[in-house]
């Protein structure tokens, strides 16, 4: 059974139980309870990341969407729209026993192939990236965190 572990984010006061071996903790965007795996504990710290201290708004977060790239169905971990609907932070989590390398770095790009937003994070819990896309030049930069909601 995983045993939750403090991350690089805020605290919050997740609603776990446990039934037999296995633990869950509930999700409130998807109302129900999910078995809690170590990268689903870095995806909720993620979600109230960006609900307490970015001031997203819930309605406006998408959680594990599906989407097809070359033929192949695929799912993102967290995707933000702004207030006009259009997806603009797309977000991949890993256990934070998964080193951020160059595949997560991949994987990410493939996605956002898709999705074209002006925001990437890559965040295994305890180290956390961010850029930011320019595709006037073809170019991202590494930035130090989001933007507030209040700033896109």
């Amino acid at each position: 059974m995983f045993k939750p572990k403090l991350l690089n984010l805020p605290p919050y006061p997740f609603k776990l139980t446990q039934k037999d071996d296995t633990l869950f903790i509930f999700d409130e965007l998807r109302k129900k309870s999910l078995v809690l795996t170590p990268e689903e504990w870095v995806r909720q710290h993620f979600i109230q990341f960006l609900i307490h201290q970015k001031k997203y708004p819930r309605t406006l977060i998408k959680l594990e969407g599906g989407l097809k790239l070359n033929q192949l169905q695929k799912r993102t971990d967290i995707l933000v729209f702004n207030s006009l609907g259009k997806a603009d932070i797309l977000v991949e989590c890993k256990a934070s026993s998964v080193k951020i390398d160059q595949k997560v770095f991949d994987q990410i790009a493939r996605y956002n192939m898709v999705h074209q937003v002006n925001y990437l994070a890559v965040s295994n819990g305890l180290q956390h990236y961010f850029c930011r896309m320019d595709y006037q030049n073809s170019t991202y930069a590494f930035i130090e965190d989001l933007p507030l909601y209040s700033e896109i």
